[in-house]
C-alpha cells in the first residue's frame, strides 16, 4: 500500500478514496497479504477491503481494534473516560489484567472481553455482546463474583493480618449489546441500565457489586434527544462505521478525530489489520462454536425436561390406568359374586319352583279325588233319599194295615 494514500493534500485524517477493484488487487498481488485475507470470512474480507478503498472504519467493538484504541499503556485517559461515561461517577484505569486473571467459562458469543483495574483498586470487567441471545443474569451474578472473590484474594495476600473488609472495593460489570434481547425494548426510552442491590425497606448499604448494561441497537434507533457529553461521544463512536458517520462526529467532538487519524494510519499497515480481522475472526469462531454448544446443550437440556414431563405424565396415567383396571377389577369381581348369587337364587328358585309344580300337582290330583268324592257322595245322597222315601211309603203302608 501507498504510503500517500494514507492521507490526503491537507494532511486531514480522512483517507484517499480507491475503488474496490484496486484494494483487491493490491492486496491478492501482495504474498503476505493475500493467504490471510482469503482465510477471513466475507464479512470480515468486505470490510478490510472497504477499510482499504477510505469508506469504512474499522470495527471498533471487536477485541483486537477495542485495545488498540483504548489500551491503557498507550492511551490511559481514553479508557479511563469511556469506563466514566458509562458508570456515571469519575474513575481512572490502572492497568489491564491478563487474560488468565478472567473469568471465562465459554458461556457467550464476545467480540471484546476486557478487564481491568481501576486506580482506587476497584476491578471492572466490559464486554461487547455480539449475538441477541437470551443473556443468563445468573452468569452476569457469577461474574461480578468472581471479580469480588479475586479482589479479596489479592487484597488479603497483600495485607496479611491486617486486612479489613473495609480495604474492598467497588466490582463493576459492564455488559454492551450490540444487539440486545426483547426485554430491554420494553423500556425503550433508555439505552443505559445501571444497578446494585437495593433492600425494600429504604436501608441504605453501600454494597461492592454494581451493573451497568448498554443497548447500543436502542442508543442508535431511538430518536433521544442526546445531550453533547463524553458517554454519547463514547456510544456514537462504537457504532459508527462509515467514514461520513466519522467525520460527523468529529464535528461534534473534535477530540476524536485524533482516534480515528491513528485508525486510518493503519492503512499504511495492512499486514497487522489483517492480523487484527484475523484474532477477532478467532474469537468470534471460538465463541461460536462455545455458544452453538451451549445452545445444543440447552436444546437438550430442555428435550430432557420435556421428556422428563411426558415421563412423569405417562406414569401418572399408567397409575391412573392402574388404579382404573384395580377398579374394574374389584367390579368385575363384585360382578361375579352378584351373578353367582344370582344363580345360586335362580338355582334354589328352580327347587322351591319344582316343589311348588309337585305340590301344585298333589293338590290337582287331590281336587281330582274330590270331585270324584263329591260326586260318590252325591249319588249316595239321591240314593239315601230314595231309600229314604221308600222307607217312608213302606211305613204309610205298615200304618194302614195296622189300622
Amino acid at each position: 500500500m501507498k504510503q500517500n494514500e494514507t492521507m490526503n493534500t491537507r494532511g486531514d485524517w480522512k483517507p484517499f478514496s480507491m475503488s474496490r477493484e484496486d484494494a483487491l488487487e493490491e492486496v491478492v498481488r501482495d504474498p503476505k497479504l493475500r493467504i490471510p485475507f482469503w482465510k477471513l470470512n466475507q464479512e470480515c474480507r468486505e470490510r478490510f477491503l472497504e477499510f482499504l478503498q477510505g469508506t469504512k472504519t474499522l470495527p471498533v467493538t471487536y477485541d483486537p481494534f477495542f485495545k488498540a484504541v483504548f489500551h491503557p499503556d498507550v492511551h490511559p485517559e481514553r479508557l479511563s473516560s469511556f469506563i466514566s461515561s458509562l458508570l456515571g461517577i469519575q474513575v481512572k484505569v490502572k492497568a489491564i489484567l491478563p487474560s488468565e486473571d478472567r473469568l471465562s467459562d465459554g458461556d457467550s458469543l464476545l467480540i471484546m472481553d476486557v478487564l481491568v483495574e481501576l486506580e482506587d483498586g476497584s476491578l471492572t470487567n466490559v464486554e461487547i455482546q455480539k449475538v441477541p441471545y437470551a443473556f443468563p443474569e445468573g452468569r452476569m451474578s457469577c461474574y461480578s463474583s468472581d471479580l469480588v472473590m479475586r479482589q479479596y484474594a489479592r487484597v488479603r495476600g497483600e495485607r496479611g493480618k491486617q486486612f479489613i473488609y473495609r480495604d474492598m472495593k467497588k466490582v463493576y460489570t459492564i455488559i454492551i449489546f450490540e444487539k440486545s434481547t426483547q426485554v430491554f425494548h420494553q423500556i425503550p426510552q433508555s439505552y443505559i441500565h445501571r444497578g446494585k442491590t437495593k433492600f425494600d425497606t429504604g436501608l441504605e448499604l453501600s454494597l461492592l457489586q454494581e451493573y451497568c448494561l448498554v443497548c447500543l441497537d436502542v442508543f442508535r434507533e431511538f430518536p433521544y434527544a442526546k445531550d453533547k457529553n463524553e458517554q454519547t461521544a463514547w456510544l456514537s463512536f462504537l457504532l459508527t462505521e462509515t467514514v461520513e458517520e466519522a467525520e460527523k462526529l468529529v464535528n461534534e467532538y473534535p477530540w476524536l478525530e485524533e482516534i480515528y487519524r491513528e485508525l486510518a494510519m493503519l492503512r499504511r499497515k495492512p499486514e497487522e489489520v489483517l492480523g487484527m480481522f484475523s484474532d477477532a475472526l478467532k474469537i468470534m469462531d471460538q465463541n461460536t462454536v462455545k455458544y452453538m454448544i451451549d445452545e445444543q446443550q440447552q436444546v437438550m437440556d430442555e428435550q430432557r425436561q420435556i421428556l422428563d414431563e411426558q415421563r412423569q405424565i405417562l406414569d401418572e396415567q399408567r397409575q391412573k390406568m392402574d388404579e382404573q383396571q384395580q377398579k374394574m377389577d374389584e367390579q368385575r369381581q363384585i360382578l361375579d359374586e352378584q351373578r353367582q348369587k344370582m344363580n345360586e337364587q335362580q338355582q334354589e328358585l328352580g327347587e322351591k319352583q319344582k316343589i311348588i309344580d309337585e305340590q301344585q300337582e298333589a293338590l290337582s290330583k287331590k281336587e281330582q279325588e274330590y270331585k270324584i268324592l263329591m260326586r260318590e257322595k252325591s249319588e249316595n245322597d239321591q240314593k239315601l233319599e230314595k231309600l229314604e222315601e221308600r222307607v217312608r211309603e213302606l211305613e204309610e203302608l205298615l200304618k194302614k194295615q195296622q189300622r
